[in-house]
Parts: C-alpha cells; structure tokens; sequence
C-alpha cells in the first residue's frame, strides 16, 4: 500500500502568515486533514505530521517523514505577498523540477486550475528543509494567497473541491508511477554531472545500455530499465563480475 505524509505547515506558537486575523496554520490543518481522508478513502495509507494546532520545527517534520518510511510527502502552506491583493494563485515547490515529484507538481497545479485558482506553476526551492531533508519524494503546494480577497473566497467557498483537487494530483502521480514501474540497475550517483559522465563513458564502452537520469539534485548513472526483477538482478550480476558496484532502483 502505498504511504503518503501529509504535512500541515506551521503551527502553534508558529501562525505563519497572517491577514486580517486570518491564520494560514489554521487554513492549512484543515486543508491537510481533508486532504488525508480522501486519500485514505481511496486505499492510500495516510501519516500526518500534526493533527492539532502544535508547534514543529521544518526538521521535526522531516524526521517524522523519513522514520515513517513513506513513499511521497507532502506540504500544505498558503502563500503571502508584501501587499493585499497583490498576486494570486496556487504553486507547488519542489527540491528540483525532475522524477516523479515534478509530475506529483505538475498534476496538482494543474487539478487546482480547474477549482478556479491561477496556476502560477512548479518552483525549484531546494533551500526548504521539508523538501531538501526528506528521504522520499516531496512537494509543497501554496494553496492560494491568505492576503488576496480572490483566493480567500476560492478557499472557503470551494474548499472541498480544492481538498479533492490536491488529493486527484497526488492519486494521479501515483498512479502514473505504479502503471510505469521499472526496475534500473544504479551504478553511482554524483552531484557533478562530468563523474556522472565519465562513469556513463566507461559502461559503454563495455557495451552496457548507460543513461544518466537526474534525480534529488543528484546525477544518477543507471544501465538498463526492466519490467521484470528478474531481468534486473541478471543485469546487476553481470555488472557486479565487471567490477561495478550496484543496487537495484524502482
């Protein structure tokens, strides 16, 4: 069964941002937890990182994340500008714009667009401890601003179509990752794409079917994608009597 973490941003001593009395950690619990139980309606196993108003540190919440050993997380915040009414609009954050977390982004935005909001699109924040310090793939969707009359009535009024939108981008990515499931044999992983290169060079020309597929800001060097585990495990021992070293990747 697949397990997502559903995060509600800020909390307790923490309001986050705040118009008219407005409290985007209230917006955000009950989002969160509307969000869960439609996905726990469809066979998802749900984990919060808070059902209440409490405080968490951006790091807390990435631990509860990875000791969970879950496939996706994701954040819920609403967004803010300097001025009332400045912009308006949804987003959604990720650590780089590539996997299955860019797709995860991409479907969000895009269910959120039909409830009415603008799509502003898919932002790279890989400074954001949430996305950069979980071990699974990770998104932070910005439901709208809290200081534009606009997106406040889209909120409230439509709040559970919005709740629907993000729970059908989140099933929709999952769903699209489960029917294309592959089994790669990694050979190496490398922040800089010339190691990542070199290593490519090197299984080519042992007449190894390389590609470099860039994941987690990293340059991961894979040879051959399999339907079959089988046929990955034969892969990776004719690697390993090569002398590379491997381990199988889905």
């Amino acid at each position: 069964m697949t397990k997502v973490i559903i995060d509600a941003g800020h909390g307790g001593s923490d309001p986050g941002a705040v118009y008219e009395g407005r409290q985007e950690k209230d917006d955000t619990l009950n989002l969160a937890l509307a969000v869960g139980q439609i996905l726990e309606n469809n066979g998802v196993d749900v984990v919060y990182t808070r059902t209440e108003d409490v405080y968490q540190r951006p790091i807390e919440k990435a631990q509860i994340a990875n000791a969970s050993d879950a496939d996706y997380f994701v954040s819920i915040h609403r967004n803010s500008s300097p001025a009332p009414n400045q912009y308006s609009g949804v987003e959604t954050l990720v650590y780089d714009a590539s996997g299955i977390k860019m797709e995860m982004a991409e479907a969000i935005n895009q269910e959120l667009e039909k409830v009415g909001f603008h799509n502003l699109g898919v932002t790279e924040r890989p400074g954001l401890v949430v996305l950069h310090r979980t071990k699974m793939p990770a998104v932070l969707v910005e439901a709208g601003f809290i200081n534009t009359e606009k997106d406040n009535r889209l909120f409230d009024e439509r709040f559970d179509e919005l709740a629907q939108a993000i729970a059908d981008g989140i099933l929709s990515a999952i769903s699209g990752s489960q029917a294309e499931k592959l089994y790669r044999v990694q050979t190496g992983a490398f922040r800089n794409l010339q190691y990542a290169q070199d290593l490519q060079y090197q299984l080519e020309r042992d007449g190894f079917p390389a590609f470099i597929f860039r994941e987690d800001g990293l340059y991961k060097v894979q040879a051959g994608a399999f339907r079959q585990l089988a046929n990955a495990v034969w892969m990776e021992n004719v690697l390993r009597r090569k002398g590379y070293s491997t381990y199988i990747v889905s």
